[in-house]
């Protein structure tokens, strides 16, 4: 999704009541209107529409990665990421390892890391956590934009990229993060759908857009029932979100808005879906 000087705010509310989706876009824009139900797409094999690989791109990508690895590396804003997840969210993500030592991370459209720097910044965020915090394990990668050189380039970073496009619908059958920031709310709610059991909710760590800015957009709206957001705004009963701080305009683009949500369903009456 391609990222702007000043992106928008994550919705608008048309004269009807009905909903616009604006959000942040890397890559190639993908402009979604979401007032329709969610949609029940199936897993589908994917591969990059290019069938050829140039060095020179690979080699000057790989660059560019690196610097930005490094330059997020030394940052305040990482400094202070590093530090509210060794604080704050410690207990919450041991909760949700249990018994596990490692938990997965999944990298849902993360844009085009050759055009665009937010998608670097992005992802040089999941790998320096992943080099820094011992229980996060393999990262898998997917956004339909991503090009061959793309894909080398990140597997040669130390993560996979998918061969099917889940449409966010991955159960967490085992402790999962999912890393998903200013990705479409219809993403997110298909994340949430395809979760939406009590053991299955408790095994995720979702970091992307504040769902607490979802909920006061609706609230702005005539009609705040929207069938492609219900999965989120039911699921704040039983979230705890903690929001990052971008610290600096360097990272706005990339970050801002940005929360970590933890889920944790008691009752299954808690599963009822509602606009609050």
């Amino acid at each position: 999704m391609e990222a702007s000087a000043k992106p928008p705010a994550i919705h608008n509310c048309t004269s009807d009541g009905g909903w616009t989706v604006v959000l942040p876009r890397r890559g190639r824009q993908r402009s979604k209107a979401t007032k329709v139900g969610v949609s029940e797409e199936k897993q589908e094999p994917w591969a990059p529409t290019d069938s050829q690989t140039d060095p020179s791109r690979e080699t000057s990508m790989m660059q560019k990665m690196e610097r930005c690895i490094n330059r997020v590396g030394s940052s305040e804003f990482y400094s202070t990421m590093r530090c509210q997840i060794q604080t704050s969210l410690s207990d919450y993500v041991h909760r949700v390892l249990g018994s596990e030592t490692k938990m997965e991370m999944v990298v849902y459209g993360i844009g085009s890391i050759e055009s665009y720097e937010p998608p670097r910044l992005q992802l040089s965020l999941a790998i320096l956590m992943r080099r820094d915090f011992s229980w996060i394990g393999n990262i898998e990668v997917y956004d339909p934009v991503l090009s061959l050189s793309e894909s080398r380039v990140i597997e040669s970073l130390g993560c996979s990229v998918m061969s099917v496009n889940e449409h966010g619908r991955r159960e967490a059958q085992k402790p999962t993060m999912f890393f998903m920031p200013h990705c479409e709310a219809e993403l997110y709610n298909n994340l949430l759908q395809a979760n939406w059991k009590l053991n299955l909710l408790r095994n995720m760590v979702l970091f992307g857009n504040s769902f607490e800015t979802y909920k006061e957009h609706a609230s702005l709206c005539k009609n705040s029932r929207v069938n492609s957001m219900e999965h989120i705004l039911s699921v704040r009963r039983f979230t705890t979100e903690f929001r990052i701080k971008t610290v600096s305009d360097d990272y706005y683009n990339a970050f801002h808005d940005s929360s970590w949500h933890f889920f944790s369903p008691v009752l299954e009456t808690e599963l009822q879906l509602s606009d609050s």
